[in-house]
């Protein structure tokens, strides 16, 4: 749905619909987001704005509950509206192919492990055939208690694994599970063979081979013949062999593969899934019953709204992944007169990655200044005494004046930079005082600015840098490397727009520095009006009302979109910055919302736990120090209870500011 177009009353040239496709909300939203006409994010949380949950609204209901940003919104009918779009994608093309077999997505755990999230793609899941898969043993165990009591759930156990792991399976598919562990080394078939043997059963598994068919992209090297999961088709020959001659070849059920994750061009996966059929061919003509085909991995999400065959993209929809699938399968099957088999993809990213938001709180802005400060170049000029005045200085001050004259901005800033790096030498000889070297920043700053407002939209290559080096710096209250690890660790770009404010034009451009102390805490790669970009539109911070501190600002909210797949699970504790809180909001048939489960956020008590210091200890040994600082009147009493109140209420508190 378009957000209103009407023009707004802060700008009246400035539209809601402006706001929308200045953030590409409708390119990568999916349908799932849009503007309200307070200016404000709204969720669909159904797919269509017959209802919605305005996102601004929900973050002040959470604050009125004592739950502050950063916090990650969870939206469950998002997560079943995908899971419900991947069904009907498949349906409807094996209805259109005439497809002999079934469809079933199995959900990797690996994606979010978060236990809210499994067991709603479990009950969603179990009216919509779809089933699980693990890869650890805590994550086979996991499986087990979600599955508990769905004994017809699939459940595909993939990853390396030892007589302990095998042995669970075994006796799990005795029990009535509908469990298939997959061969990924050749010893496994032995463990597989003595837990048979020793439980008196026919086992049922797979095989995952090892194709030729390359991935793309970031994880391009983990598909292939020099990829870690599978086996080689030698291998395989060699495991048919020895599976009949132990008269087990009746227990292999199935053939999977690893293509890679988050494949953005289709035509990748056409050469893959044609790979596979054929090897999945073969094994039915040497006599292994098979039924289940099993892709793997790799539906990609459209995390910049490009819709094109680039890292953070993908050039295909889910029908048109469907349709490929089922219809190279089909053909290659039909060739070869082979029954069609069950097919099996392992989509994680693509169902969940649209119901997490991560939304956090802006803490203030560093920006340059675009006028020097006046009184700091008169103080420069006047202070030399007989000394002559640096030339530099005498060199800014004439480029900023110029400037003023109407000279062209970016002749005068060619200047400026030169006078800088000259200015820098000699600070940094010793021939410049520090009163003028800030002076000298000061006019440079400002000339930059004033070219940026000159250019706009329009930077030439020779200004390309420009952006970087004078845009704002937003603090924002949260950690890139606990909720937003793929943005460092892979330069993976993730839609970020404010939640607020959308009926205004924004006027300032920045990068977002969250509050770790690290240097590479902070984002500067997005998405603006579908190309790429190093600095992002924000709105200026407004002071606050009613009377407040100095330097307090109105409450400025920004969110980071499609964080569903593997933020949560991938984030660790630098700084100790632990989980944020996580809730659960859905829709009320009044046309509010409400929480279906609050998560609370780690505090620091827990995380000072995780790397084994011991809080109660801490608690105890401050505040024997606070006592002794008491008696020997380091501290007044006031002043000790203030510190005593800071430790208990600081341990048991969130480890973000509050």
């Amino acid at each position: 749905m378009q957000p209103p177009s009407q023009a707004t009353p802060d700008d009246p040239d400035w539209t809601l619909r402006d706001s929308a496709a200045l953030y590409g909300l409708d390119d990568w939203g999916g349908g799932y987001f849009g503007v309200s006409e307070r200016g404000t994010v709204v969720a669909y949380p159904h797919g269509t704005p017959d209802v919605t949950i305005d996102l601004h609204e929900v973050i002040q209901g959470l604050e009125a509950r004592d739950l502050y940003p950063p916090v990650v919104l969870r939206f469950d009918d998002i997560l079943a509206h995908r899971m419900g779009h991947l069904r009907r994608a498949f349906d409807h093309a094996i209805a259109e192919a005439e497809y002999g077999g079934k469809y079933t997505c199995v959900y990797p755990i690996k994606v979010n492990q978060q236990r809210h999230i499994c067991e709603e793609i479990r009950d969603v899941g179990r009216t919509l055939g779809f089933g699980i898969e693990a890869g650890s043993k805590p994550e086979l165990l996991a499986g087990l208690a979600l599955t508990e009591g769905h004994n017809d759930m699939l459940f595909v156990c993939n990853g390396f694994k030892d007589q302990e792991f095998i042995e669970t399976v075994i006796l799990a598919a005795k029990m009535g599970r509908n469990i298939l562990p997959v061969v990924e080394q050749t010893h496994e078939l032995d463990m597989i063979a003595r837990s048979a043997a020793r439980h008196d059963v026919t086992p049922r598994f797979g095989v995952r081979v090892k194709l030729a068919s390359g991935g793309v992209g970031r994880w391009a090297g983990s598909a292939g013949f020099r990829g870690k999961f599978g086996l080689s088709v030698s291998q395989i020959l060699a495991a048919v062999d020895q599976l009949r001659a132990e008269e087990l070849l009746d227990g292999l059920r199935m053939l999977h593969c690893h293509i890679g994750s988050q494949i953005y061009d289709i035509r990748t996966l056409k050469y893959a899934v044609s790979e596979l059929a054929h090897v999945y061919v073969e094994l039915v003509k040497l006599g292994a019953p098979m039924g289940v085909l099993d892709l793997g991995g790799g539906l990609g999400v459209d995390y910049d709204g490009s819709q094109s065959a680039r890292d953070s993209s993908i050039n295909y929809t889910l029908e048109e992944y469907a349709a490929d699938v089922v219809y190279r399968v089909k053909a290659i099957c039909d060739d070869a007169g082979v029954a069609h088999p069950d097919i099996v993809t392992e989509s994680g990213r693509a169902l969940v990655s649209h119901s997490g938001v991560l939304v956090f709180q802006v803490l203030g802005s560093r920006t340059f200044p675009e006028v020097p400060d006046e009184a700091l170049v008169q103080r420069a000029l006047a202070q030399q005494d007989e000394a002559e005045t640096p030339q530099p200085l005498l060199d800014l001050v004439d480029a900023w004046e110029r400037l003023e004259n109407g000279a062209d901005p970016a002749e005068v800033y060619h200047d400026a930079d030169h006078a800088l790096s000259e200015a820098v030498s000699l600070f940094n000889l010793g021939y410049m005082d520090i009163v003028s070297r800030a002076a000298t920043e000061e006019i440079y700053w400002a000339v930059g600015a004033r070219l940026l407002k000159e250019l706009g939209d329009e930077v030439p290559e020779d200004f390309a840098d420009l952006p970087d080096r004078l845009g704002d710096i937003f603090f924002s209250n949260f950690s890139l490397f606990q909720s937003l690890i793929d943005a460092w660790g892979i330069d993976q770009i993730f839609p970020i727009m404010p939640i607020h404010r959308l009926q205004e034009r924004p006027t300032r451009r920045g990068v977002l520095a969250d509050i770790t102390c690290d240097s590479d805490g902070r984002v500067d790669r997005f998405t603006v009006a579908g190309e790429p970009d190093t600095t992002l539109p924000l709105h200026a911070l407004r002071e606050g009302e009613n009377g407040g501190p100095a330097g307090e600002f109105e409450p400025y909210y920004v969110a980071v979109f499609l964080t569903g797949a593997y933020q949560e699970t991938l984030g660790d504790l630098h700084n100790l910055f632990g989980d944020t809180h996580a809730v659960h909001v859905v829709a009320n048939d009044d046309g509010g919302w409400s929480l279906d489960e609050v998560v609370e956020g780690d505090t620091v008590r827990e995380v000072l736990r995780y790397v084994q210091f011991s809080p109660d200890d801490m608690r105890r040994a401050l505040r024997k120090e606070i006592e002794a600082a008491v008696a020997s009147k380091h501290l007044t009493l006031r002043e000790a209870v203030r510190m005593r109140r800071f430790l208990d209420d600081g341990l048991d508190g969130y480890t973000y500011l509050e």
